[in-house]
């Protein structure tokens, strides 16, 4: 997918492009989300639920303009309480010289598109109630959910992809999903951010 936007920074003339996430991008989006989130961005609650797991297949992606990576968003498998297995959303990002360009709603709309076309059935975060609205996220239906750590219960957000995908969840939200391949004990994507 392509999108021509006006661009601040000169320098990216080139057009946006969504496309998939791609080795060659692990430092700039490990840049762009330290930028965006602060280098302590490791100690939320999310993050438990995606350390040591691959993104859900197909929903790691990232916006590009020519070389520059300017956006990031990945799904992630998890649990919500038994057998009720929904996506994580997070973290979204985007570059801050060209936030509020349209690139962060561009990102989520892809995501949650590839998530409703690949049969998932409801997508959780926890983000700014007032951003996350406009693509249909709520409080609604998530009150006997609970995080693998401390989270503000108002920026705790459910998307239903299916209708009623929420009705009655209730418990733990767990991981899922593909584990990070691991080399004598070592996490090979942990061992490759450092060598970069």
């Amino acid at each position: 997918m392509t999108v021509h936007v006006s661009l601040k920074d000169p320098v990216l003339i080139d057009p946006i492009v969504v496309r998939d996430e791609q080795i060659r991008d692990i430092e700039a989006r490990e840049a762009l989300l330290d930028a965006a989130f602060g280098a302590d961005r490791g100690a939320k609650t999310s993050e438990r639920l995606r350390e040591g797991r691959l993104p859900a297949e197909g929903l790691a992606l990232v916006a590009a303009a020519g070389a520059h990576l300017v956006g990031t968003v990945r799904l992630w498998n998890v649990t919500l309480g038994p057998n009720r297995p929904a996506l994580l959303l997070g973290p979204l990002a985007v570059d801050g010289a060209i936030r509020s360009s349209g690139i962060g709603g561009l990102l989520m709309r892809e995501a949650i598109g590839r998530a409703r076309d690949d049969g998932h059935r409801a997508i959780i975060l926890v983000g700014d109630e007032p951003y996350y609205r406009r693509f249909g996220f709520a409080t609604a239906k998530m009150e006997r959910l609970w995080m693998p750590g401390p989270v503000e219960r108002s920026r705790f957000l459910g998307l239903e992809l299916v209708p009623g995908a929420l009705d009655g969840a209730r418990g733990l939200v767990s991981p899922t999903g593909r584990e990070v391949p691991r080399w004598q004990g070592l996490e090979l994507a942990e061992a490759w951010r450092r060598a970069a």
